[in-house]
């Protein structure tokens, strides 16, 4: 009897422990929830739509670089490669421009919007672009951000 009182304690104990400390699980993610993205539709509508276009179409020939060296804004819906990129990676190019993250001698009209946005915003528009990808795209994008915070 003593033996099963002491592993009903123990496994009472692990079962504290495990709630203390083991990460929560996330309730959903935000590009799951009306709310977060109904938000960031009205801001990628202010702030990037301009540029990325009203139907998250990107500019033409995104993939060549114009007269003056740039990259035309690429678009954000599936045909795009914004779902080839980690979350981490996508707030840092929303928050820092892509200049600034890319380096070297990438030209980008991209500003970094950190100083207009602030991070929960910049998800927000993220969540938004997100939530119209088709959900073998979500998959994906769900595998790359798996695999970039198991190599962090």
């Amino acid at each position: 009897m003593n033996k099963v009182l002491i592993g009903l304690v123990l496994a009472g104990g692990l079962v504290a422990f495990g709630w203390a400390y083991w990460p929560e699980p996330q309730a959903g993610q935000p590009y799951q929830d009306a709310g977060i993205t109904t938000q960031g539709r009205e801001i990628y509508a202010a702030n990037c739509a301009s540029c990325h276009g009203a139907d998250l179409q990107g500019e033409p020939d995104w993939r060549r670089q114009d007269e003056d060296g740039f990259l035309p804004a690429p678009p954000h819906d599936q045909s795009g490669h914004t779902w080839h990129h980690p979350d981490t990676l996508l707030i840092r190019i929303t928050r820092d421009g892509t200049e600034a993250v890319v380096g070297g001698s990438y030209r980008s009209r991209m500003i970094g919007f950190g100083d207009i946005l602030a991070e929960d915003e910049i998800i927000a528009v993220l969540a938004y672009i997100k939530s119209t990808w088709p959900e073998q795209v979500i998959a994906q994008h769900n595998k790359i951000n798996t695999d970039a915070e198991l190599s962090n």
